[in-house]
């Protein structure tokens, strides 16, 4: 099978296609014939080698994908040959083949494509563990998402919406904001415009924002702490800006606000059954038409480097998903 292969820290360039052999399913795994594998901002840092935790080398990126069951070890259940599924693999699922844990994988209906299916588990997944399980946003409030047009920050507008908050889209310039209204923010702030605390605390009105949703970090996550309500939830998902922020514990104290953490990949191994059952709701909700999944472009295994480029560069807006 070819394989896109990391075997030293580096960049895209490093990245090297191979020929590996087929895996064997084990026992409680399936063997997955990969016909999507979505990337992440997170796996520009993961072949960097500096992301929280480092793959020992070679390995492959892509820590989602959907595809075929191929096979299956013993002690399985549930599944069967030929099942059209979606998984989360934390790393490893850019190749044409990938044998994984039969329980981390979540059957697909047939009204849901690979592409679309291959970009639900980490920015959905992660972004409804967020408003859900950690925030525990309530209909009728309003939610703040930085980085609206991102990978996550589009997932986190599209649940926010549904789950009946008012969304205000965060982003750096009108093209990427133009289209997180088009998924359903209802207001939106340029910050590479205008002052991001001045506008969230204009929209937020003497209330302020109950939720922020937070996977930029750098200068801009103070500046939306300052906007928060009185016993808002301030969302850390992570730091597409390059810059882990030092909030004044002050502005904590003076709202009665929370910062609450989000660790969604370790939230996947300690509370699988939650996970399953949020993988659940996204993928009915995606098949259904009520999440868009929104693919930015598709790329073939051979031109991954191009795909993170363009991830690392901030021009997708969406998903960018390699195809087998």
């Amino acid at each position: 099978m070819k394989a896109l292969l990391c075997t030293r820290a580096g960049t895209p360039d490093d990245l090297e296609l191979a020929d590996l052999p087929d895996p064997v399913a084990g026992p409680g795994e399936a063997v997955v014939r990969v016909a999507a594998a979505a990337l992440n901002f997170f796996d520009t840092l993961i072949i960097a080698g500096k992301y929280q935790y480092k793959p020992a080398f070679p390995f492959s990126p892509g820590a989602e994908f959907a595809g075929t069951v191929e096979s299956l070890g013993s002690a399985t259940s549930d599944l069967k040959v030929g099942d059209r599924v979606t998984g989360y693999a934390r790393y490893g699922a850019a190749r044409e083949r990938i044998a994984i844990a039969a329980d981390r994988l979540t059957r697909l209906p047939d009204a849901l494509d690979f592409d679309r299916a291959s970009g639900l588990s980490v920015t959905y997944g992660t972004s409804y563990y967020a408003l859900k399980n950690r925030a525990g946003l309530e209909r009728g409030e309003t939610l703040a998402v930085l980085g609206a047009s991102g990978g996550v920050g589009l997932a986190a507008v599209e649940l926010g919406k549904l789950m009946g908050a008012r969304v205000i889209a965060c982003a750096s310039s009108d093209d990427k904001l133009a289209f997180a209204r088009e998924h359903g923010a209802d207001e939106t702030v340029n910050y590479g415009t205008s002052d991001l605390r001045d506008a969230l605390k204009r929209l937020g009105g003497e209330h302020g924002i109950d939720v922020i949703y937070d996977p930029v970090g750098g200068v801009y996550a103070e500046a939306a702490v300052r906007s928060i309500a009185w016993e808002g939830r301030f969302l850390v998902v992570g730091f597409a800006a390059g810059e882990i922020p030092k909030l004044p514990l002050n502005l904590v104290l003076l709202k009665s606000c929370d910062i609450r953490g989000v660790f969604w990949g370790s939230w996947t191994e300690r509370e699988p059954d939650e996970h399953r059952a949020n993988m659940d709701d996204l993928v009915r909700w995606c098949a259904e038409g009520k999440l868009s999944a929104h693919v930015h472009a598709t790329y073939p295994l051979a031109d991954a480097k191009r795909a993170l480029d363009d991830i690392a560069t901030r021009k997708v807006m969406g998903k960018a998903v390699l195809t087998m």
